[in-house]
């Protein structure tokens, strides 16, 4: 009979009083290195096992305070429809972190059509639910579109939506694609979620066209086990028969 690997036997030993409910949400996991002393493991081990018990998400990490039992995780539904193109955060409030111009780096110079270093906006925000991070969206567009204008996403008024903004500089929007996957959250991500790297997330990315130039895209990223994509889809109304003559 194969032996499981150390990491996945301590991961068992933590598990199980989880699921029990003998550490309830809320309860503070001992520091790795305790844990390395009490069941004689190294702490690379019970780092892994750790790591293994966020993925699961029965764990979260704190950074600087340590690892704690999870409560079980609301569910938030994001709104994906084909009539706007809005935040379609539901219930979540958005959270502005700012805009900044950067020249642009694979892959988002692929997703705009753009050459290596051209510049490109880059707009950040958050989706907070009672001030706590669960969604992070990043958007970037070509600077070169609106560039000389009072459209660019520093000067645009903050209610004027991007359909309004890149239609008014000469670039209506008439076509959305959108890709679905999962990954996992990267250093950059996780510090503005308040979460572990590592962990799974969904990632919507969407990218805006106006003809058949792409003229925005963007990454909506939440975490897996919080994170519902709701899809509300139009269908046209069959024709009726023509009559006979």
């Amino acid at each position: 009979m194969t032996r499981k690997p150390r990491y996945v036997w301590l991961a068992d030993q933590l598990r199980a009083p989880i699921l029990r409910g003998d550490m309830p949400p809320g309860t503070r996991l001992p520091s790795r290195t305790r844990l390395a002393r009490s069941y004689r493991v190294s702490e690379q081990i019970s780092r892994t096992a750790l790591r293994l018990l966020v993925t699961e998400g029965l764990v979260e990490a704190r950074p600087g305070s340590g690892y704690y039992v999870r409560d079980v995780p609301d569910v938030f539904r994001i709104c994906r429809t084909d009539s706007t193109s809005g935040s379609g955060l539901g219930r979540l409030a958005r959270e502005p972190l700012g805009t900044e111009q950067e020249p642009g780096t694979t892959p988002i110079v692929e997703r705009l059509g753009l050459r290596e270093g051209e510049p490109v906006y880059i707009t950040t925000s958050r989706g907070l639910s009672a001030d706590r991070p669960i969604t992070l969206h990043r958007s970037w567009e070509p600077a070169s579109l609106t560039v000389g204008t009072l459209r660019t996403p520093y000067d645009a008024s903050p209610d004027a939506g991007l359909l309004e903004r890149l239609g008014s500089a000469g670039h209506p929007v008439d076509r959305v694609v959108e890709e679905v996957g999962v990954r996992v959250l990267r250093d950059s991500e996780a510090a503005l979620l308040g979460s572990a790297p590592g962990i799974p997330v969904l990632v919507v990315e969407r990218t805006h066209y106006s003809g058949n130039r792409p003229v925005e895209t963007s990454d909506l990223i939440g975490t897996a086990d919080q994170c519902r994509l709701l899809y509300k889809l139009t269908l046209a109304r069959p024709r009726p028969p023509r009559g006979r003559s």
